[in-house]
């Protein structure tokens, strides 16, 4: 009988952990917003996205939504960085704390670094938060939210 309670123990708590293999596209999906921001390449970053997403970020007006939220947060920053001397941004992604996976839909926490040059002056952001949420549809993973919390 207590062999059959760790049996079942054990399975509950597997039941409820998402597969590796599982969790490889929804990363990629991160990695590409990611990776095309930090090579300036927007076609790329905004190609992660679903057409309507949400975000929440740090510089006004700190929340963008509904039909190509993704892009209009690209162009807020772009302004942002224009008119506060920032460039060379680039965000460094640690190891998820989670990645979660329910059916069509998964939760992502990241913590992460980013880097950038104001006015020439190198500027670090350590220890911040990356939260994604994603959605699987036709075209694989897309980005419906993400939230960036500095620390």
């Amino acid at each position: 009988m207590y062999r059959l309670l760790i049996a079942l123990a054990v399975a509950g708590f597997a039941a409820g952990q998402t597969p590796e293999s599982a969790k490889g596209p929804v990363l990629a999906a991160v990695h590409q917003f990611v990776d095309g921001f930090n090579k300036g390449d927007t076609k790329t970053a905004l190609a992660a996205c679903a057409d309507e997403t949400s975000i929440l970020d740090e510089f006004p007006p700190h929340e963008w939504h509904g039909a190509r939220g993704c892009e209009k947060w690209m162009n807020a920053y772009d302004a942002n960085a224009k008119k506060n001397g920032i460039t060379d941004g680039i965000v460094m992604l640690d190891i998820p704390l989670h990645i979660d996976i329910t059916s069509d839909r998964a939760y992502v926490v990241i913590p992460a670094n980013y880097t950038y040059k104001m006015h020439g002056q190198p500027v670090q952001e350590s220890g911040s938060m990356f939260t994604f949420a994603l959605q699987k549809g036709r075209g694989g993973w897309r980005i419906v939210g993400w939230s960036w919390a500095k620390h």
